[in-house]
């Protein structure tokens, strides 16, 4: 049975109703329980995938003031990385919660999450990453990046076990397959939910003193992307690939506007440029979000640049994306060397060397290469492609979408141009794609990922390689507005009684508190936060 504890029949009563079994919902549920509250918490999905998308995260974090920034001697304080969330992030003045919450976060982060997190037994890798360092303007402007040593896995792992076997399990109903469909309302106040028990096919109905929204984004649905598509943007490309999780629809969000809250900023969502099918699908649209080679070309479907802006990971990933989706997919071309130093895939599955602190040989697969990881996709994935010679790789790209958009001759002085700029140092300084390429390298951590100015045609790189990108979903920033106590707020600023909302429900805090971007490393760390601060609330009452 999917039910950790059995519903009493005719329905149930609890103290706290969490709605949703993803790290924000089972902070919750342990916050609380640890409190000495009763919670019920329930999840659509089953047992094997409780955790929601965390389950699957690569696991960094953005933390400010941290002891591995400064081994690094990375000079970070609060009131910077409070400068960088709000310009990067665009917010303003009217964005009264965001900015409370974006507050909130550059000042917790290091006790809220970073000590909470080392204080379940995790760790974290001694290297910090510079991401989104901007590009029209500037993003992070120190490394805030920090990798869980085990991926978002092993927190989930912690946490649940955690929650599973508390000295108050008591106290604790765990639903899985059950899918809150609608709110209950008596007297104004929100008491409670109904919803679907998926596997009996049977209504159910759990009243509450509290409920707590955790339900997750609204990017698993591809119409819920395409209906806020952002304004401004090109037009949605046909294929979009689903990185989230199909069951975070907006269901709840719907729900929870018909309480009487507020939903804002759903347009802004923080997707990737470069997805793949997932070989082998956990879902119908399943897409693998690739870390994209920096030393790549990165090709529209005729073989030119996409542009205007430098298209180079780790500066901007929202502007990455809007040039992406004006075509219907890309290409990455690049070779052997670039893509066995280079390449990664984002998410705890094809990193198997974190997930089970292989240490030593994650350090080989920094210095030597990642071999392996090569080799699965080119075995694996229909869209990596082949050859010993450029010709023969644009025969592979055109025989793939069936167009012949491709010219080859174009294609090998495209090439040769690329590899004269990376010759040439006066060349080079004046190449933006290049000069980021170089500015990366200047970062220790990132030095062992990138190659150095590696030509694409050189003797001894091959085979080449051609890995054919789609436009991928991912995470929603707006949501569902809330305040410090992360209780639900209604469009004039009143609270929606007995109505909490969390993690990505609530835009990480306060409906968006990232703004237009992340600063990457906000969402699991948020999920934290928001959990904990909203708990903490409800105790307190």
């Amino acid at each position: 049975m999917n039910n950790e504890k059995t519903e009493k029949a005719g329905g149930d009563r609890t103290q706290n109703l969490v709605v949703g079994g993803g790290i924000a919902g089972i902070v919750t549920a342990l916050e609380l329980l640890e409190g000495g509250q009763s919670v019920t918490l329930l999840d659509a999905d089953s047992r094997e995938r409780f955790g929601g998308l965390a389950l699957w995260a690569f696991g960094g974090m953005a933390l400010v003031g941290t002891p591995e920034q400064r081994r690094m001697g990375i000079d970070d304080s609060p009131a910077r990385a409070l400068e960088d969330w709000i310009r990067f992030g665009e917010l303003t003045p009217e964005d009264e919660w965001p900015l409370a919450w974006a507050r909130c976060y550059v000042e917790e982060s290091r006790t809220a999450v970073y000590d909470w997190v080392r204080g379940l037994g995790l760790k974290f890798m001694p290297a910090v990453n510079w991401v989104e360092r901007g590009s029209a303007m500037p993003g992070n402007t120190a490394a805030r990046y920090h990798i869980l040593w085990g991926t978002g896995r092993e927190l989930v792992q912690a946490v649940s076990d955690r929650l599973r076997s508390h000295p108050k399990r008591g106290r604790l109903t765990l639903l899985h397959r059950h899918r809150a469909t609608r709110l209950i309302m008596e007297d104004g106040v929100v008491a409670g939910c109904s919803g679907v028990d998926l596997d009996r096919d049977q209504t159910f109905e759990i009243r509450a003193d509290r409920t707590v929204v955790a339900s997750g984004g609204i990017n698993g649905s591809e119409a819920q992307v395409r209906r806020h598509w952002p304004s401004g943007w090109p037009e949605a490309p046909g294929i979009i690939l689903n990185g989230a999780n199909p069951l975070s629809d907006g269901n709840v969000h719907q729900a929870v506007a018909e309480a009487g809250g507020c939903l804002d900023h759903l347009s802004d969502m923080w997707n990737y440029a470069a997805g793949i099918p997932h070989p082998q699908p956990h879902f119908d649209g399943h897409g693998l979000s690739l870390i994209p080679c920096k030393s790549a070309l990165w090709l529209t479907p005729d073989g030119e640049p996409v542009g205007p802006a430098p298209m180079v990971t780790g500066y901007d990933t929202r502007e990455m994306c809007r040039q992406v989706v004006a075509h219907p997919y890309t290409w990455q071309v690049l070779n052997w060397k670039i893509a066995k130093k280079e390449l990664a895939i984002s998410g705890a599955e094809h990193n198997p060397r974190i997930v089970k602190h292989q240490m030593i040989r994650f350090l080989g697969d920094l210095l030597f290469g990642n071999r392996r990881l090569v080799r699965q996709m080119l075995g694996e994935s229909t869209e990596f492609l082949a050859a010993d010679s450029l010709d023969g790789l644009v025969t592979e790209m055109n025989a793939l979408t069936g167009e012949d958009r491709i010219d080859p001759g174009r294609m090998l002085k495209r090439v040769a141009r690329r590899d004269q700029a990376l010759a040439d140092p006066v060349r080079s300084a004046d190449d933006p794609d290049i000069g980021r390429i170089l500015r990366a390298r200047e970062w220790r951590p990132d030095a062992l990922r990138t190659c150095n100015l590696q030509a694409i045609g050189a003797s001894g790189a091959a085979p080449y390689i051609a890995i054919r990108l789609h436009f991928v979903s991912r995470k929603s920033l707006g949501g569902i507005r809330t305040n410090l106590e992360g209780r639900v707020l209604t469009p004039d600023g009143s609270v929606v009684p007995g109505l909490y909302a969390v993690g990505e429900s609530a835009g990480f805090g306060g409906g968006g508190a990232s703004g237009k971007r992340s600063l990457e490393g906000t969402f699991l760390s948020g999920c934290i936060l928001t959990a904990r601060k909203a708990a903490a609330a409800i105790l307190a009452a």
